[in-house]
């Protein structure tokens, strides 16, 4: 099952859609049963007929009537379209949108109750569209190994409106079978998160059908993206506040045991985010200064520090990073403005075997990781996370992706642009 895609029942019904197209009937009766024949004869219909320069965001619709759709072929410049043919292979529907400024060219034939076959054409052009909404994909990054917390995170250059439409144009497509769902984050953000942790080794491919997707107004997706990425093996890593130590699980089993020292204290700002986290870039050196405190760094209490070997785990300044200054307090107590604290060796171990997406629970603080914060998403509830989805409803990809699908976006999927990494911040 497509994440997000589009098949009879599911696609609203569009204004270009509606079964006013070219037909053909079957025509002359025998004379031994003219009216009996008339009603065997197979009725065929394909909209749009043409004329004028449609929207991208039309559809094309088949319909058979007395008979059965036997073959439905949509052409392009870049390719074939892929469609859902209904389960009584009555109806044909195109699963995306169209591209602007296209020209289509529409091939069905159906076979009538009387055995006879019938052929109907359409060829029409999309328009051209002025205003387009781009695309950043954050994570991941294209052929990209991560962890098994992995979101997909979309950020919008322009505000959607029409959020339904766009989702419907996001698919998700696996070689396991995974349930997941897609949450909005105001208007200019959407990410899909699984219910579950992705099965670790999981081949995944996300595929975003925008091009010709109206947005909102007169602004549509400006082109289609593609990104294949791979589960890499489960990282699990639980950190307490109160123990001192992180224990970090390689594919179900213990790993090792690093002592740490984590947030202070004493402040809200101080102390280390309760809850899911999940790695978000890994940085060597990074340069961390107390001006998140509203401190220059040369002022009292103020601080400038390079640091090694950092694994970035939220957005208000948390890392896991080489702190050979509080060696001594690893294990023991907790003297850091927040971030987990390890020695040199394990955050060198550390460092190499992150994935972005691995999952760092921090447990026995009393300050909660916000699930906006960084990519705290596993902070929310299952049927919370559903809520945020225009559909309301959680999807499941699939062992096998639809071939039709692969191959009518052969050459359309664009890289992704890759944002730049945030300045660091705690120590």
């Amino acid at each position: 099952m497509r994440v997000g895609g589009s098949g009879p029942g599911e696609r609203g019904r569009r204004a270009a859609a509606v079964l006013v197209g070219a037909s053909v009937v079957a025509g002359a009766a025998a004379c031994s049963g003219g009216d009996s024949d008339a009603v065997d004869a197979v009725r065929l219909a394909v909209s749009p007929t043409g004329g004028g320069k449609l929207r991208p965001d039309s559809q094309i619709d088949v319909r058979a009537r007395s008979g059965t759709i036997q073959n439905v072929t949509v052409s392009a410049g870049d390719g074939e379209v892929a469609g859902d043919l209904s389960a009584d292979r009555t109806q044909w529907r195109s699963r995306w949108s169209l591209e602007p400024g296209e020209t289509y060219t529409v091939a069905a034939t159906a076979q009538g109750k009387d055995g006879k076959t019938r052929t109907v054409s359409s060829r029409f052009t999309t328009a051209e569209v002025e205003k387009t909404n781009d695309v950043t994909v954050e994570a991941p990054y294209n052929k990209e190994t991560v962890g098994v917390g992995i979101p997909i995170i979309m950020n919008f250059e322009r505000p959607v409106k029409n959020r339904a439409a766009v989702e419907r144009a996001l698919e998700v497509t696996a070689d396991k079978t995974v349930e997941g769902a897609w949450h909005w984050f105001g208007d200019q953000q959407v990410v899909f998160r699984t219910k579950q942790y992705w099965p670790a080794h999981t081949k995944v491919r996300f595929q975003a059908h925008l091009s010709g997707v109206r947005t909102g107004g007169d602004v549509y997706g400006g082109k289609n993206y593609a990104v294949d990425f791979t589960i890499g093996d489960s990282h699990i890593s639980t950190a307490g506040e109160d123990s001192h130590k992180m224990v970090v699980m390689v594919n179900g089993k213990k790993a090792r045991t690093i002592p740490t020292s984590m947030g202070k204290g004493g402040a809200r700002k101080y102390t280390t985010t309760d809850g899911v986290h999940l790695t978000m870039a890994k940085e060597d050196p990074t340069t961390m200064t107390s001006d998140w405190m509203g401190i220059s760094p040369g002022s009292p209490g103020g601080y400038s520090l390079t640091v090694y070997k950092a694994v970035r785990i939220s957005n208000s300044g948390e890392y896991v990073h080489s702190a050979p200054w509080s060696v001594g307090a690893q294990g023991h107590e907790n003297v850091s403005h927040g971030c987990i604290n390890i020695s040199p060796s394990n955050a060198k171990w550390f460092y190499k075997l992150s994935y972005r997406g691995d999952v760092v629970k921090v447990t026995g603080s009393s300050r909660e990781l916000e699930p906006d914060n960084g990519w705290g998403y596993w902070q929310l509830g299952w049927q919370d996370w559903v809520k945020g989805s225009a559909l309301k409803r959680p999807v499941t990809t699939a062992p096998h992706a639809d071939a039709a699908t692969l191959s009518s976006q052969e050459g359309k999927g664009a890289e992704p642009k890759v944002p730049e990494q945030q300045g660091a911040e705690g120590n």
